[in-house]
C-alpha cells in the first residue's frame, strides 16, 4: 500500500512540475522543473527496483542523476555564457588567440 502512495505522489509532482515547465515564466524556472523532473525520474526508477526486488536499479538510478547534475550545469553554463567551450559563447577569435 505505502508503494502505491509513493507512485501516486511522485505522479502527482510531476504533472505539478510539467505544468511549471510549460508554463514558466523564465527560463530558470523551466530549467528547475525540467530538473525537478528527472529527480521524480530518479526516485521512480529507484523505487521500481526497489519493488521488483533488483538492487541494479539503484546503480541505473546513480548514473541518472549523476548526467541529470552534469546536464543542468551545462544549461546553466550556456545560459550564462551563450557557449559551452573554454572561450564562451561571448569571447572573441583574434589571430593572436587563435595562434597560440
Amino acid at each position: 500500500m505505502m508503494m502505491v502512495v509513493a507512485f501516486a505522489g511522485c505522479g502527482v509532482a510531476l504533472v505539478l512540475a510539467l505544468v511549471r515547465a510549460a508554463k514558466g515564466p523564465t527560463p530558470f524556472d523551466r530549467l528547475l522543473a525540467v530538473n525537478a523532473i528527472g529527480t521524480l525520474v530518479i526516485l521512480g526508477i529507484a523505487l521500481h527496483g526497489f519493488i521488483m526486488g533488483r538492487p541494479e536499479f539503484v546503480d541505473i538510478s546513480i548514473l541518472y542523476a549523476v548526467i541529470n547534475f552534469i546536464g543542468t550545469f551545462a544549461i546553466l553554463k550556456l545560459f550564462s555564457t551563450g557557449g559551452l567551450g573554454d572561450r564562451g559563447g561571448k569571447a572573441r577569435v583574434t589571430r593572436e588567440t587563435d595562434e597560440g
